[in-house]
């Protein structure tokens, strides 16, 4: 598939400028652009770099001098990563998955497929699941029982869902997604030692081992419109009610979601993030890498955790948090400054304590 300058510029609601009639068929950094590639150079740093690839036309920065670039045309960017989702949008080949039904599929006869669902390879399809017109189901996924997938749904290959989940419409879900497992919940017969512990936050001494017994999972998962799940994501199914995503929200890779956690729209949680159980998150939550969130507390609209924080009480809306434990990025910036003095401060007072006892010597 080729492009002209012009129809991408078209597609993007962007500015083109020079020879719009150029074809373009693939997209390239701009080292290693060729004559037929679109280079992104939508900066002046990546611009630097033009002059060691072959390309003719490049995506640049709105005020760009794009022919002292040795370009015979441009697209202008007022808003780069914008731009870029529109462009590898159109430019992306798939994943080659071929249409219709695998003869290799295993579909219950009570499931129900909407118009246009393409199965693939090895993949099962339990009793009474529904799949909405449109989607892909890659090779190897497994959709449970009673299971509802809405219109436009994309699985990669080896996604599991299992039963009685309830997903909107335009979900993805990249590879090994795992979607439905058991909470995990346990009990032991009497007070645990880690449930005494988390009361007095002291040692528990000599308590006895104890057996741990299963709570099983009743509840399901539910998850809204133009959600997507990372490779390896797992999300736990409720103890009683759903675990619930809300629409537009989008997991990394590695993420996980305990059992009973509920999402507010548009949260964004980056990989290696943890959410304990019953964790209740409002809208526009950004989780940096390897996050981590206790079970039981409240997170409020548009809260921005730094990676690595570990969030061990309730957010307030707005509040933006870095460390472990979680406190405000200014006070975790001024904790980190304070740690950098330690050892110069250290000196300092070694001397102060040599000075004064020469000062008690001489008494």
């Amino acid at each position: 598939m080729t492009y002209t300058i012009e129809e991408i510029a078209r597609a993007l609601g962007t500015e083109a400028r020079g020879d719009v009639s150029l074809q373009i068929r693939r997209a390239a950094e701009p080292a290693s652009a060729g004559p037929d590639d679109l280079a992104l150079a939508m900066s002046p740093k990546y611009a630097e770099a033009l002059s060691q690839g072959q390309a003719r036309a490049a995506m640049v920065w709105p005020d760009a001098d794009w022919q002292a670039l040795g370009l015979r045309a441009a697209i202008l960017a007022p808003r780069p990563r914008m731009a870029m989702a529109g462009l590898t949008r159109m430019m992306d080949p798939g994943q080659g998955y071929g249409p219709g039904i695998h003869p290799s599929a295993v579909i219950d006869p009570s499931a129900e497929l909407g118009i246009g669902v393409c199965v693939g390879p090895l993949t099962v399809i339990g009793a009474g699941a529904k799949i909405g017109a449109g989607s892909v189901i890659g090779p190897h996924c497994y959709v449970g029982t009673d299971t509802v997938l809405g219109e436009g749904a994309f699985l990669r290959e080896m996604v599991s869902i299992g039963a009685r989940v309830h997903i909107g419409d335009r979900f993805i879900a990249q590879p090994g997604a795992r979607i439905g497992s058991d909470g995990f919940s346990f009990v032991t017969p009497e007070v645990s030692g880690a449930e005494n512990v988390r009361k007095t936050m002291g040692d528990q001494g000599g308590a006895k081992a104890q057996s741990w017994l299963r709570i099983h999972s009743l509840g399901a998962v539910r998850i809204g419109d133009d959600v997507e799940i990372g490779a390896n994501a797992t999300i736990d199914s409720g103890t009683i009610r759903a675990t619930e995503i809300g629409d537009g929200c989008k997991l990394d890779n590695q993420v996980h979601l305990g059992h009973n956690v509920r999402t507010g729209q548009d949260c964004l949680f980056a990989g290696q993030t943890g959410i304990s159980g019953s964790v209740d998150i409002g809208n526009n939550v950004v989780l940096g890498g390897q996050c981590g969130v206790v079970d039981n507390v409240f997170i409020g609209d548009g809260v921005i955790a730094a990676g690595g924080t570990k969030i061990l009480s309730n957010a307030p809306a707005g509040r933006v948090l870095m460390g472990y434990p979680a406190v405000k990025m200014e006070t975790h910036t001024e904790i980190y400054k304070a740690q950098r003095r330690l050892p110069r401060l250290l000196r300092d007072v070694a001397a102060l304590k040599k000075a004064v006892s020469k000062l008690g010597s001489s008494e």
